[in-house]
């Protein structure tokens, strides 16, 4: 099984669909049941074993560096961004302060619970196969997820593999949940500068180096005041277990 103690959080995002909730934070630090965003992926990653993370910076990022100093459970990197540059381009421009070895890479408002006595980080990672994949993600079944306002993300077809919904006007089955493990070998070719993760995922799916873990557990969007409340009403009645 491979080793992977390498984390990324991306929390360089305004969050705009946020409204109001986002005018003196930002996203990350938006609170759930009494706890940030971002202090979820960080408990979530330490629990996983990851030892060193980076955290991508720019709306408001003094805020989110200030916040995560102050907590010990893992070795923040920042990586500084005069514009956000999105899931792909983040990723890129923070590669140099990094080990050449797969990471795991959380979305800042990735809101997910366990399934029954698991841990989702430490499942994936030895579900990992660095000679097998370039990248895998976390998905989980469309009806496990609360408020996301979306049609699925994914089907697998009948030999195993991803296909990603092209179409608005169809359903997939499973939804991505912002949680995947990537090997820095990925960004080889790509770009500086802003992109999203999405092409990249394409190139893997048609090149049979996209692999998946099916999550057990539940899944919060928390993209919009709304979608907080819901999370907030759950997670006041299940906190994380210390």
């Amino acid at each position: 099984m491979t080793e992977i103690t390498q984390g990324f959080i991306l929390a360089a995002g305004r969050g705009k669909r946020m409204l109001q909730l986002t005018d003196d934070k930002p996203k990350p630090l938006v609170e759930v049941a009494g706890k940030s965003l971002i202090d979820y992926n960080v408990y979530r990653l330490a629990k996983g074993g990851i030892k060193d993370c980076v955290v991508n910076l720019c709306y408001k990022g003094d805020m989110i560096r200030e916040h995560l100093l102050q907590n010990k459970a893992l070795n923040f990197i920042f990586s500084e961004e005069e514009e956000a540059l999105e899931t792909g381009g983040g990723i890129k421009h923070a590669l140099p302060k990094m080990k050449r070895e797969a990471f795991v890479v959380v979305n800042s408002d990735a809101l997910w619970t366990e399934a029954e006595g698991g841990n989702l980080i430490k499942e994936m990672i030895a579900t990992w196969d660095d000679d097998k994949h370039d990248m895998m993600l976390m998905l989980l079944p469309l009806e496990n997820s609360f408020q996301t306002m979306s049609n699925g993300d994914y089907d697998i077809d009948s030999e195993g593999r991803l296909r990603r919904r092209k179409s608005k006007d169809v359903q997939a089955k499973y939804l991505y949940g912002g949680v995947l493990i990537v090997h820095p070998r990925v960004f080889d070719n790509e770009p500086e500068g802003r992109y999203w993760l999405i092409d990249i995922f394409d190139r893997l799916e048609n090149a049979g180096r996209l692999g998946y873990y099916l999550h057990k557990g539940k899944w919060f969007h928390v993209g919009n005041p709304e979608s907080v409340q819901t999370a907030e009403a759950y997670f006041r009645q299940n906190p994380l277990k210390q």
